[in-house]
């Protein structure tokens, strides 16, 4: 846990352990039903759990926030942002029902009281969040359509490249002002060489 301690550090022991135990039961799970490429497992910490991280280090999340993460997977960056934040509420959607078993499993392995996991499409849910969160689902002009209307501050979406040509398609196809729209580099916080091309594209209401 030095690492993670040091990116965040007010996190708390029940958190580090938390963290520790979230790879275990990525590992034990996806043994089972392959939510991450096995090649990638090695990796888990670096490309999954702290690329999900990269969002609390932007994101205003406080107390009693609700927080859509919509085609979570197995339950990223759902699940490590709502260890992070356990005062806030992540519901975690997806269309494919084994991913959400898997979600389901890791949170309540780790006792997390506020995740619930959905097998839904987005556009289906009722209700709506302060934020949507998400991670490379697909492009932007496809995802903002499934959550317009449904968020009240402000979308964090990671991603990765030169995403100014997506970002301009979206401002046009989706009628948003191109000021909505802010890029920032993962690599701002994070040194690995993997996240030399990553990006939060954060989207404003």
């Amino acid at each position: 846990m030095e690492r993670m301690t040091e990116l965040f550090p007010a996190l708390t022991p029940q958190q580090e352990a938390q963290f520790d135990a979230m790879e275990a039961l990525y590992r034990e799970w996806n043994a089972r039903i392959n939510v991450i490429s096995r090649k990638d497992m090695e990796n888990i910490r670096t490309h999954h759990i702290l690329h999900s991280l990269s969002i609390a280090k932007v994101a205003p999340f406080a107390p009693g926030d609700t927080v859509l993460d919509l085609g979570t997977g197995g339950g990223f960056p759902g699940i490590p942002l709502a260890v992070c934040f356990p005062e806030v509420r992540f519901t975690l959607c997806d269309s494919i029902g084994k991913k959400v078993k898997v979600a389901q499993a890791v949170a309540d392995g780790l006792g997390l009281t506020n995740v619930p996991c959905v097998q839904a499409r987005g556009e289906s849910l009722p209700g709506r969040f302060d934020f949507v969160v998400s991670r490379a689902v697909t492009d932007l002009s496809t995802f903002y359509p499934w959550v317009k209307g449904r968020f009240n501050r402000a979308i964090f979406y990671l991603k990765g490249g030169d995403l100014d040509a997506e970002i301009a398609a979206c401002a046009r196809r989706c009628h948003l002002d191109p000021a909505s729209f802010f890029q920032v580099r993962i690599s701002n916080w994070f040194s690995d060489p993997w996240f030399e091309e990553k990006k939060i594209v954060i989207i404003s209401q």
